[in-house]
């Protein structure tokens, strides 16, 4: 939005003001506390609203394998993320599911530098009602959902996220 205005009329001059539209945009703030004790091998603590936790450098890496990881956190936070909002688009679309998810993280090590390149969700739909055109909205929204998710966006071009979808009957 643009207004043009005289702030005092002395000057005679027209100055031109940018507002930014905020009508449409809220912002969150997630807030985290760490500590850590010691040096490499030890270990640290997490804690915000909703979870408590012990941290280590995993064992993959060479290290204690104490608690979860910052590997584990991210893959975490995406799968969460996803399985959120497939969840929220198949309720809008009226196509009633239970999902099951996998994920996968994948970081490499080139040259002593760690590197998380990929994550992997294998995710299966378990459909209420298994007609085509439920089939075709849970396999649209199953990909939609990555694209959608605010983890995988704040991921982009960082790391790569693919979806692996099965879609099936419930029981």
């Amino acid at each position: 939005m643009v207004i043009i205005y005289h702030p005092d009329g002395s000057d005679g001059i027209v100055k031109l003001v940018r507002w930014k539209e905020m009508a449409n945009s809220i912002e969150h703030i997630f807030k985290l506390q760490t500590s850590w004790d010691g040096g490499r091998n030890d270990t640290g603590e997490i804690h915000c609203e909703n979870l408590h936790t012990t941290m280590s450098i995993p064992k993959e890496m060479d290290g204690p394998g104490i608690g979860t990881n910052p590997d584990e956190l991210l893959l975490s936070a995406a799968a969460g993320c996803y399985i959120i909002s497939l969840a929220a688009m198949l309720e809008r679309s009226n196509v009633k599911a239970r999902l099951v998810l996998q994920s996968e993280g994948i970081v490499q090590v080139e040259n002593n530098i760690f590197t998380y390149k990929k994550i992997i969700h294998h995710i299966e739909i378990l459909l209420e009602n298994v007609s085509d055109t439920n089939k075709r909205i849970a396999k649209r929204l199953a990909l939609k959902a990555e694209q959608s998710c605010m983890i995988t966006r704040a991921l982009k071009g960082n790391v790569e996220v693919a979806v692996d979808c099965k879609i099936s009957a419930q029981n």
